[in-house]
């Protein structure tokens, strides 16, 4: 049974043209020095904001993961060598990249613009024979579901359009009305919170924006919120079917 929670200064820090992309990692590369490494079929997970003007990261290679992109506020653009153009995503879109046996593409956060990149395990021995391929999603595919105190949209899960090679992923954005909550929770299952704006109390401690947590092996989670608590949340399998590269190489 665990709780384990990851404020700003525990996750590594990063940036990209002289600080004109910042970025918090909750789960960042081995080498990057954070708290927390990858776990389940989840592999980085980066936080990256412009705060002030856009820019943009050239192109580059990417083999066997899932490369997932996530707009939380402003617009993005993308360019990879599949598709050979420029597409902008904009707030509450998402775009995944399978880049199988390879794939490269640049980014550009437009100004004062956030999302979140999350590399999934497909598993790799795999997915890097395949063919590479692309999909976008735009906000309005995602199914809502509004009731008495929370509003849960669903990304990657029943009746989304998403679609992944990784094993027993959910993602979803979840907004709740102040006061208090209990969710019940799979025990065979990791859950990733990240806080996206809001407060949430868990037993003395008061989580604000920014905040990551990772539950695993919990039936039940109780907590207060204020201040218009939004989550993120991804859940993931407790032991994967396959050996993560994670797990074979370290």
């Amino acid at each position: 049974m665990s709780v384990k929670i990851f404020d700003k200064k525990e996750q590594a820090s990063g940036n990209f043209n002289n600080g004109e992309i910042l970025e918090k990692k909750p789960i960042g590369f081995p080498q990057d020095g954070g708290e927390l490494k990858p776990y389940s079929n989840l592999f980085y997970w980066a936080d990256a904001w412009t705060p002030v003007s856009r820019s943009t990261i050239g192109l580059h290679p990417h083999q066997g993961f899932e490369i997932c992109s996530f707009v939380i506020e402003g617009s993005i653009k993308h360019f990879d060598s599949q598709q050979n153009k420029w597409i902008e995503l904009k707030k509450g879109d998402a775009q995944i990249i399978r880049s199988g046996n390879g794939i490269s593409h640049a980014e550009e956060i437009l100004d004062n613009s956030r999302m979140f990149q999350i590399w999934f395990d497909p598993n790799i021995s795999k997915t890097i024979t395949q063919p590479a391929t692309y999909s976008d999603y735009k906000h309005a595919s995602f199914p809502i579901l509004k009731n008495e105190n929370i509003t849960v949209t669903t990304i990657k899960g029943k009746d989304s359009p998403f679609e992944m090679y990784s094993e027993g992923i959910e993602i979803y954005e979840i907004k709740y009305e102040d006061g208090a909550h209990l969710v019940n929770l799979d025990s065979e299952k990791v859950y990733s919170f990240f806080i996206k704006q809001g407060n949430l109390l868990y037993k003395d401690k008061n989580l604000d924006k920014g905040t990551f947590i990772k539950i695993e092996k919990e039936s039940k989670l109780n907590f207060k919120t204020s201040s218009d608590l939004e989550l993120f949340e991804i859940r993931s399998p407790l032991k994967p079917s396959y050996p993560t590269y994670y797990q074979r190489f370290n």
